[in-house]
This record gives structure tokens, sequence and C-alpha cells, in this order.
């Protein structure tokens, strides 16, 4: 299966550079969000579109996608919270295991249930490890996968899980604090994390300001995905890509 996006992430982490993605989530955004979102994103020159959220009650996945597609060139990745977020329109999936958590069907149950489907999509899989950090505030994701996230200052159990995650085989580590998280994932952690995985590494969630995002970079990220921040103000698309694109 092709895996020319993938490739793309871990070109870019060899090469030292930073990629910045845009989390559009189905229930939040209008098409007429979306059209402002992409022409910003175009002239910001950001890597990628993230697409998913962790309840979609509003089934507008394949539409969203299509939207995207149809106004632009950036690559489209789903970050789904259920197989029925699975749409062939996209570039490619996270196939996502939450190996933060102790919920053996966000762990394997959903993959063995949702395979078939994905299988026949066409998409290129990106086996990831999802782990979900405390940023202070409770998260739909942790309700819906009825599991506690690591805590904050929990660095080494951050470290170990990621290195399991990796000696599994997943392909690439997502930190996340969660949508509206009242803090970012602290830079010790992503240090600790980051130095002791070869696989690239995702980090989003409470990433508010240019700054934040820097600092994260800095701490070793090698993708920032914000999307809560930029649907309050969309203006930071472009400070925040520019601000991660140069470190």
């Amino acid at each position: 299966m092709d895996q020319h996006i993938y490739q793309q992430i871990v070109e870019r982490k060899q090469n030292r550079q930073k990629s910045f993605a845009v989390l559009i989530d189905p229930d939040k955004m209008h098409k007429n969000d979306i059209e402002k979102i992409v022409s910003q994103a175009i002239e910001a020159k950001v890597d990628y579109f993230f697409v998913g959220g962790s309840l979609v009650v509003v089934n507008t996945v394949n539409e969203n996608i299509q939207q995207i597609k149809a106004n632009c060139t950036i690559p489209v990745i789903l970050f789904p919270g259920a197989p029925s977020q699975v749409s062939c329109y996209a570039d490619a999936l996270f196939f996502l295991s939450l190996i933060s958590g102790r919920n053996a069907d966000l762990l394997i149950g959903q993959h063995v249930l949702s395979a078939p489907m994905i299988k026949q999509s066409g998409l290129e899989i990106i086996p990831t490890g999802y782990m979900v950090i405390d940023g202070g505030a409770p998260t739909s994701v942790s309700y819906i996968a009825n599991t506690a996230p690591i805590p904050a200052d929990k660095n080494d159990i951050a470290l170990c899980t990621a290195m399991a995650g990796e000696m599994l085989g997943l392909k690439l580590i997502y930190m996340d604090a969660g949508s509206g998280a009242l803090n970012p994932i602290n830079v010790k952690m992503i240090e600790r994390v980051s130095q002791n995985i070869n696989v690239p590494l995702v980090v989003g969630g409470g990433i508010t300001t240019p700054e934040k995002a820097v600092a994260n970079c800095k701490a070793g990220a090698d993708v920032i995905v914000v999307g809560n921040a930029i649907e309050k103000d969309i203006s930071l698309i472009k400070e925040i890509s520019t601000a991660i694109h140069a470190v």
C-alpha cells in the first residue's frame, strides 16, 4: 500500500522540518467556516488537514473533506473517533490505538470491526499510538473512551507508553491534551518522549499561541496540531504556521 504521506512526515522529521496541521471537527465547522480556513491555510502554507472528532453528531465528514480537496492540494488525514468517520475521499487515515488507556475496545476491538471497510477504502493507513494527556480539563475523548488520561506530570509513564507503542510496531505517536485543554502538554514530557523514540511525534491540545507551538517544536514535536484555538480566531493559522516553519 502506498505510504507517501507517512514517508513525507518521516522525511520532514529527518530533515528537522517541523509540520503544522489544522484540525477540523465536523461538529464544529460549517461550510463557510471551512472555506475561510482553507483559504487561510493555503496562504499560510499549512502542511496537513486532520479531520475528525471524538463524537461526530453531524455526519458531514465526506462533505467536509470533498470541500477541502476541491479547493486545495493540502493532504487530508482522517483522525477518526469511530469507524463511522472513515471516508474514502481523504488521503490517509491514522489507525488509532489508544495506548494510554486500558479500554480494550479502543486498543484493538474497534479496529477488528473496521478493518474490512478500511481495507476496501484504499486509504493510506498510518498505525498510530494515541496517548491522551491530562490538559487540566475533562475532554470528550476521555469520556467517550471511558479511560483516564496520563497525568500531566508523569513524564516517565508517557515515555514508557510511547516506547511500548513503537516496540509494538506503531509508526507514529500522537500525544493529545484534547480539544479545549486548559494547558498544553508540558515540554519536559515532550522532550522525554521525543528523545527516546525514533518514529514521528505529533502533539496537540492546548496550543493557543505561536509561542506555545514553538516551545513544543523545540521540545521535540515533529507535527503540531491546532483546532479549537483556530475555531475561535482564524488569524492564528498564519501566525502559528509562520512560527512553526521558522523553527
